[in-house]
């Protein structure tokens, strides 16, 4: 590689971990402080770099803040994607998908969920549309066609109950399982009661409740 082309890879390397910085100390601040108390001094100060250096990436603080949540969907997104690929029936894949739940409550910190709650309170009290909010809205609706796909599965492979309205029930399952995982994220360093259940266990035993009611055979 001849020494001008390795300047540019380099320093496109470097441009590119320094956004990854950013956006990490950009969702440790956030979650530690609160989006509105949050200033982009704090989050320049917690990634180590000169705040204008932050402002070259990000002009405004709200433009961080949709960058921060758009990052933090592009997992669920890969996980839809992967799922829906996979030559099994919508049952399993809907099996698959709870499992990406269950994983996400158990392998990650609480923080991105409590980042969000708190991109949607922002969000939603908003006086205008956030800037750069399309980006985060777009990665929603590729995350719902993905799952449309494999609605559009339970409708054809037969391995869902036939007196089901498959969409509409798919739908109401999914969004049932992925608030409940949120909540029990959010709850996860509440003390509890020692007759508890552990919150990945409240989730296995949700999973199989809505299995059972899925599968056909079980009331056709």
């Amino acid at each position: 590689m001849d020494p001008k082309a390795r300047y540019e890879k380099e320093r496109f390397a470097g441009k590119q971990q320094r956004l990854i910085d950013i956006l990490a100390a950009a969702e440790r601040v956030f979650t530690q402080k609160g989006i509105e108390k949050t200033t982009m001094q704090d989050i320049a100060k917690d990634a180590n770099i000169g705040i204008a250096t932050v402002f070259r990436y990000f002009p405004k603080k709200e433009k961080l803040i949709v960058a921060v949540a758009t990052n933090m969907l592009e997992p669920m997104l890969d996980a839809f994607r992967s799922i829906a690929d996979m030559p099994v029936s919508c049952l399993e894949k809907l099996d698959r998908l709870f499992d990406f739940f269950i994983s996400s409550l158990e392998e990650r910190s609480n923080s991105s969920t409590k980042f969000m709650e708190d991109f949607d309170s922002y969000a939603a009290h908003s006086p205008e549309p956030l800037e750069d909010i399309a980006q985060f809205n777009e990665l929603n609706r590729k995350i719902s066609h993905e799952y449309a796909r494999i609605i559009q599965d339970g409708i054809q492979d037969g391995s869902l109950r036939s007196d089901l309205p498959v969409r509409e029930t798919l739908t109401t399952v999914v969004n049932t399982f992925g608030l409940f995982s949120r909540k029990l994220s959010l709850q996860q360093n509440i003390l509890m009661l020692e007759s508890d259940l552990e919150p990945g266990h409240q989730l296995a035993i949700l999973k199989k409740i809505l299995i059972e009611h899925l599968k056909r055979g079980s009331l056709d």
